[in-house]
């Protein structure tokens, strides 16, 4: 279960079914930087951060739960309708609004305390959303077996969401640096979509890490 082995076939897997990722997800994603776009200019700037999180628990869970399910779908050598999929999605958004609500609280809780924790927490709650989806599990079922499946994984885990995320933290930084603010609504809107739409790759990469530690745990 090499880290390099999970972000290859990742890859691969991302660049052959781009379009299809990109239809399901991409007009979501756009709705959702529009619609942050629309709280910071409504509210200003400096208004409270819990209206970001609020937004992006309306749409989130939708395009991340039809990702999953597109990913398992196609695992399986099928190929269901983006309706279907966002149809499937729309009826496991209120557990899923409900887990990525607590998820967040709780990393957040822990950047928090000199962000060790809140990176900690990170890693292990990285498997709750595929458990939830693909499982039927309960929100809080779902992080409890995600703390046992990631326990001995945890080293695995980190270096696959840094090896996508760092990369990720730079581009948005040099973005920062060279489109300082104010930006033109527009750019601002391409911008915000794209980085949020590279981020579901994150998705993938974990699915496919998933996957090997599930597998691995069945056999034990």
């Amino acid at each position: 279960m090499n880290p390099l082995d999970v972000l290859r076939d990742s890859l691969y897997f991302f660049q052959r079914n781009l379009g299809q990722i990109a239809r399901l997800c991409l007009p979501l994603v756009v709705l959702e930087a529009l619609l942050q776009q629309g709280v910071s200019s409504a509210l200003g700037e400096n208004t409270f951060p819990g209206y970001s999180v609020i937004v992006g628990l309306l749409l989130y869970p939708l395009y991340t739960g039809a990702l999953i399910l597109f990913l398992d779908a196609r695992t399986r050598g099928e190929s269901p309708r983006t309706r279907d999929l966002l149809a499937m999605a729309l009826t496991l958004w209120p557990r899923f609004a409900l887990l990525t609500a607590v998820s967040t609280l709780l990393i957040l809780l822990g950047l928090s305390l000199y962000f060790l924790p809140g990176l900690f927490l990170m890693v292990v709650l990285a498997f709750a959303e595929y458990l939830l989806v693909l499982r039927g599990m309960a929100p809080l079922a779902a992080i409890s077996e995600s703390l046992r499946l990631s326990r001995g994984h945890f080293l695995r885990i980190l270096l696959c969401i840094l090896a996508v995320m760092a990369p990720l933290w730079l581009l948005k930084g040099a973005s920062d640096a060279a489109y300082p603010q104010p930006l033109n609504p527009i750019l601002s809107l391409a911008i915000d979509s794209a980085y949020s739409f590279l981020q579901l790759f994150t998705s993938v990469v974990l699915y496919r890490l998933f996957m090997l530690v599930s597998e691995q745990a069945d056999k034990r």
